[in-house]
């Protein structure tokens, strides 16, 4: 079927309302000005900041607001696209900056830009935003405290267009903070104009957006489409090749990737690993597979309580997972072994190898020692990412057995897994975590710290790691940073709160008529880079 298939009938319902639009208004943009992509699903809420707001949000934050400062874009090593370095930041609503003498503030100079609302961007509308950011709670504020920006104190707007931040400790990570999709502008204006007194517009802006970025949503039907626009008056940057981006939500892989393959969709995130693999082999349309920084697929063990407190039963679980099986069977090779090292660590680089393999005798041996009679548990998994955390569960279930661990397996909603973390009951979970800041001491500080945050999924509390870790995050010193990161991998490595299996692709399907592909670490599509060959 031929691009034009889009609008025929054969299409049905996926076509007809882009055609509807298309026929009701003479300036809509044209099919090659439109991207059309296909995902299982998409935003819960207009707002990444509030509290439970899904993995899509990020993409509106993305695309609909602006922050101070955006990562540098460097090629992906097949030139397949772009990726990013976190050691280099550029201006986005900030045109400047400087670092005060005694390295304890910034100070940014704001751009001309403008709100989608017409009003000008000032260093109070960034302030306000900030403040929202370390005062609403949740995932946001933690985000936030992540780089050492803990309270509205820190953030103080100079004049209309001078905006400084004041350090609370030299941190690292603080400047690179500033360039996730977490702390983005809001017009405070109309936020606190339709707040119905709330001080952060909470409901407004769950169902607002209120930013001044490249894309505008024209129209949001949960469960169903965004239909995004461009904002011609964009300040930040180049303005974006497309002029609409229609992002529809398509439970069934099946359909996403006929879809794609018709020439009905340009772009599609998402599949299951199996259909990367064959869609890449068969050569139709191209595959871009990034493997994720700070990233990991595990198996993490509750050490708070259960069989699972004893470091040998962790041990022999590591020695019996069956990593290849894995590899093959639920990921299809798109991903990198996280198994296999032949000793401790020697580099600081994250993730790397644990020194385990699948090796039967050393797991009954440790199980002889700790639990001789076996033991029933249960593995927790999240329905949403099924297609492969469900071979993994399978795969374990049969792996343990011989040791005899009885493993009842735990599907939930995808809607509901993040509060089955949160109360850190379960004795077994399967996840996968990737931190947007590709620093092992952040993924350390976000799993294994004893801030026990809901990614610490182990309940693990070791004030010795801890130790380690704080230091890595606030030395200045190249050589204790690296000794300080080896030994809290060590560490990881020994004690086992979880076992790494494989640090998966983030893949994306396209047609080869796409170009300007974009990896972040929200791993979100970015619009404003998209290009389309007629």
């Amino acid at each position: 079927m031929k691009r034009r298939a889009f609008l025929a009938a054969s299409a049905g319902t996926i076509a007809a309302p882009f055609v509807a639009r298309r026929e009701a208004a003479a300036q809509s943009p044209s099919r090659a000005e439109t991207l059309l992509l296909v995902q299982e699903y998409g935003p819960n809420s207009m707002d990444m900041q509030g509290l439970g707001a899904s993995q899509p949000v990020n993409g509106v934050a993305l695309n609909c607001y602006d922050r101070l400062v955006r990562f540098k874009r460097v090629p992906l090593p097949d030139g397949q696209g772009m990726t990013f370095t976190l050691n280099e930041l550029e201006p986005e609503l900030a045109e400047s900056w400087q670092t005060a003498s005694d390295g304890m503030s910034v100070t940014f100079k704001l751009r001309d830009a403008r709100f989608h609302s017409g009003r000008p961007v000032t260093a109070k509308d960034v302030k306000w935003s900030l403040d929202r950011a370390v005062s609403i709670g949740g995932f946001a504020t933690t985000q936030m405290a992540a780089g050492s920006m803990e309270k509205p104190e820190q953030f103080v707007a100079v004049d209309d267009k001078t905006f400084r931040i004041d350090f609370i400790r030299k941190d690292k990570l603080l400047m690179p903070n500033l360039g996730v999709t977490i702390p983005f502008v809001f017009d405070s204006e109309l936020a606190i104009r339709n707040a119905a007194g709330d001080p952060w517009a909470k409901e407004y802006l769950k169902n607002n957006v209120a930013g001044s970025g490249a894309f505008k949503v024209e129209s949001w039907k949960p469960g169903t489409e965004t239909i995004y626009i461009r904002n011609d008056d964009w300040a930040s940057g180049p303005k974006p090749a497309m002029r609409r981006i229609i992002t529809r939500d398509i439970p069934s892989p099946a359909t996403r990737r006929a879809l794609l393959e018709r020439g009905d969709a340009d772009v599609s995130f998402g599949l299951p690993p199996k259909d990367f693999k064959d869609l890449a082999e068969i050569g139709k349309v191209q595959v871009i597979g990034v493997p994720v920084p700070n990233g990991i697929w595990y198996a993490a063990m509750n050490t708070a309580t259960g069989p699972y407190t004893d470091v040998r039963v962790r041990q022999a679980v590591a020695w019996a997972m069956p990593y290849d099986k894995i590899m093959q069977a639920a990921l299809y090779g798109r991903g990198v072994p996280m198994w296999g090292a032949k000793g401790p660590p020697t580099t600081t680089a994250w993730p790397q190898p644990f020194p385990y393999d699948t090796n039967m005798e050393k797991a009954k041996a440790l199980m002889q020692q700790a639990a001789p009679g076996g033991f029933s548990t249960s593995v927790l998994f999240d329905a949403g990412q099924a297609t492969i955390a469900e071979p993994i569960a399978v795969l374990i279930k049969e792996a343990l057995a011989p040791l005899g661990i009885n493993v009842e397996l735990n599907k939930v909603p995808g809607a509901n897994f993040r509060g089955e973390l949160a109360k850190k009951t379960a004795p077994m979970v399967i996840n996968r975590f990737a931190g947007w800041l590709d620093w092992p001491d952040y993924f350390f500080f976000w799993n294994y710290h004893g801030n026990n945050s809901v990614f610490n999924v182990s309940s693990y509390q070791n004030p010795a790691l801890d130790r380690l870790v704080d230091a890595a995050r606030f030395t200045s010193d190249q050589a204790v940073y690296a000794e300080n990161v080896k030994a809290f991998i060590a560490m990881a490595q020994e004690q086992l709160p979880a076992v790494p299996l494989a640090q998966p692709l983030h893949d994306v399907a396209m047609l080869k008529t796409i170009g300007g592909y974009q990896f972040w670490p929200c791993r979100e599509p970015d619009f404003r880079s998209f290009t389309k060959k007629a």
